[in-house]
């Protein structure tokens, strides 16, 4: 069996593949070590180059597995991709205590004021009187309530927040206090204290926070987007920010990336802007090789792999 792995961890997982398997390194260009004419999987790295994945699909027609270590894999799913008959997996879950720990910083700093604190202390001066809030009773609407949702609710319920989701198939879940279905969640707009984006971009999601929901929100309810950019109306939140209609938001993800330095968002007193960083941690190289190597048994066994994408809905 051959696999198609990239150079930045193919080191890394070779000493765990079975004897049999025969490696063809791809750098971040799209450039192959190797010939990958027989090659049946393909493990991605992350941020693949424009026109890298269609070099390696060109170069590998046997191709019939493809993991992808990102949890969202909307710029996966281009035409080209979709006429190959592939399974795709994903990385979902891989990411999701780090950007679970995240939005709590993200709530935190909203509800503490760190950032007027922080520039208190830099300036020496000693000042009290800040509208400083608490965390217990208040209400976190998580839309979006799939791997990553979870892991957000069950750190919020530690704080005795009221927790509400929304999900495409609406089930009870563990440290929710009600979920709903994905046409539901604008209901639950004017109850929420905390919004949190945490679903998959779609056709079905682009432009999904629009401006109705936006003022559907309470004056005082915080905006917090960790999934894409592309899921809010970008010219809606940065009116919403300087009208008044919302407090503020933190935004680990805008539509394009990086922030042009021309940007609103940069200088809105309101607003946290992070680098799309909230992922990071070392931690997640070790459960994305982990999550692959499991799945490449599970492939070679013939069970069911985890995390396959249904590559019509887009997650």
């Amino acid at each position: 069996m051959k696999l198609i792995l990239p150079t930045e961890i193919a080191d890394d997982l070779k000493p765990h593949l079975p004897s049999d398997a025969a490696v063809v390194r791809v750098d971040s260009d799209g450039n192959l070590d190797g010939d990958a004419t027989d090659a049946e999987v393909y493990f991605s790295w992350f941020f693949l180059k424009p026109g890298t994945l269609h070099k390696v699909l060109e170069a590998s027609p046997a191709l019939r597995w493809h993991h992808a270590p990102n949890a969202g894999v909307n710029h996966i799913l281009t035409p080209t991709y979709l006429e190959r008959n592939l399974i795709l997996t994903n990385g979902a879950g891989v990411h999701a205590i780090p950007i679970a720990e995240f939005v709590i910083a993200f709530i935190l700093a909203h509800a503490k004021h760190l950032r007027e604190l922080y520039t208190l202390q830099d300036q020496h001066h000693w000042k009290r009187g800040f509208p400083i809030t608490e965390l217990w009773e208040a209400t976190l609407l998580i839309i979006g309530a799939g791997g990553i949702g979870q892991e957000i609710a069950a750190r919020a319920k530690g704080f005795g927040m009221r927790i509400l989701g929304s999900r495409r198939r609406p089930e009870p879940l563990p440290n929710f206090d009600k979920v709903v279905g994905a046409d539901e969640w604008r209901s639950l707009l004017p109850e929420a204290d905390y919004v949190v984006i945490a679903t998959a971009l779609t056709q079905d999601t682009k432009g999904l926070i629009d401006e109705a929901a936006l003022r559907l929100m309470r004056p005082d309810g915080y905006l917090i987007n960790i999934a894409r950019g592309a899921v809010v109306d970008e010219p809606a939140l940065i009116t919403a920010l300087k009208e008044g209609w919302i407090a503020g938001a933190g935004l680990d993800t805008v539509i394009t990336e990086p922030l042009p330095p021309e940007s609103p968002l940069w200088s809105l007193p309101n607003v946290f802007v992070t680098p799309h960083c909230t992922g990071h941690s070392p931690r997640v190289k070790e459960r994305s090789l982990a999550l692959f190597l499991d799945n490449l048994s599970r492939y070679r066994n013939g069970s069911a792999l985890r995390n396959v994408v249904d590559k019509k809905a887009g997650y």
